[in-house]
């Protein structure tokens, strides 16, 4: 680059590909149990963020991953080094959080234990759901997500089990909360691809 391009700000290659390469976005689906609603609360959020054409937006079920209780085997199984390298090549999260007595559940909190670096560094959003929307288990994710250096977006959608799920089990959301995921990505975008200068 030479001195007038420095001095007028023209971007060199590198930053030009930073700019122009659409961030990578993991829509983290965090429970694993039978009969589990965060597929169908997951694929709502990626149809949402699929239509804003601002970034790849891709599912990641930790159930996919088969991962063991975090200290209870010697952590060969394949599914740890696949579980750290999906997380690495993603540049920010979406994390679907289910309130499980008061909190995240086991198996998201075991899935965020078996990763470090992969996730420094990076932001996320949260959409949670339970009895008061998820709200105390999204609260107890955002502790966790600071001591794994991800900055958490204030925009959190909440989503209620007796006015956005028919029977408990039918995901019907209600048409506000469209607002609220837009905005919440609008954040996650913004702070995904300010965090990536500090990677």
């Amino acid at each position: 680059m030479g001195f007038l391009d420095k001095l007028f700000g023209k971007p060199n290659k590198e930053e030009e590909s930073m700019t122009t390469e659409k961030l990578n976005i993991g829509i983290i689906l965090g429970s694993t149990r039978q009969g589990r609603v965060s597929p169908q609360v997951g694929e709502w959020v990626k149809g949402i963020a699929d239509k804003r054409g601002d970034a790849n937006y891709e599912i990641v079920d930790i159930a996919d991953f088969n991962l063991p209780f975090l200290g209870t085997t010697d952590g060969a199984e394949p599914g740890i080094a696949s579980w750290n390298e999906k997380l690495a090549n993603l540049d920010g999260f979406v994390f679907i959080a289910q309130e499980y007595n008061h909190s995240i559940t086991g198996a998201l909190k075991n899935a965020l234990d078996f990763a470090r670096e992969a996730w420094n560094n990076k932001a996320a959003g949260i959409v949670s759901y339970g009895s008061t929307g998820g709200a105390r288990a999204a609260e107890h994710l955002r502790g966790i997500m600071g001591e794994l250096m991800i900055a958490d977006v204030r925009v959190h959608p909440t989503l209620s089990l007796f006015t956005d799920f028919e029977n408990g089990t039918d995901f019907k959301p209600a048409e506000l909360h469209l607002t609220n995921v837009n905005a919440m990505l609008d954040q996650v975008i913004a702070w995904s691809g300010a965090l990536k200068t500090l990677r």
